[in-house]
């Protein structure tokens, strides 16, 4: 994580994906591992850095950006990046450390979002609900 002057924030890690497949040949699984680097700012960031640990399965949406840089050996580099704007946490919390406050999504059903809410609901209060 990194934190700026105004309250910006941005966090970076790898994620790991499998994808498994049995050998018609062998009869074997076999498991292939990709590597991805992510991106996420400001609140999204602070949620993860508070609520994700190594081995969370996470449901992720952004884009993609590359970035192109240059390296120690002064040759060209590229790198591509999910720059997340939603996303969900599917490994459930154990009950007995989960913060009687945490934030919207930090349970399986409800997704994190960089959007704002633009829903007329979002302006009312909890004790005044439309139904």
């Amino acid at each position: 994580m990194h934190y700026f002057d105004g309250g910006n924030s941005i966090g970076r890690f790898p994620l790991a994906t499998n994808d498994s497949y049995v050998n018609k040949q062998t009869g074997e699984r076999v498991t292939n591992t990709e590597w991805h680097n992510i991106v996420v700012r400001n609140k999204l960031a602070e949620i993860f850095e508070k609520y994700a640990h190594k081995g969370d399965k996470v449901y992720l949406e952004g884009r993609l950006r590359t970035r192109k840089w240059t390296g120690e050996d002064g040759r060209e580099r590229y790198t591509t990046e999910i720059h997340v704007t939603e996303f969900t946490f599917l490994t459930p919390k154990p009950k007995d450390n989960q913060p009687a406050n945490s934030p919207a999504g930090s349970s399986p059903n409800e997704p994190v979002s960089n959007q704002p809410d633009t829903s007329p609901e979002s302006d009312l209060p909890d004790d005044d609900l439309p139904f």
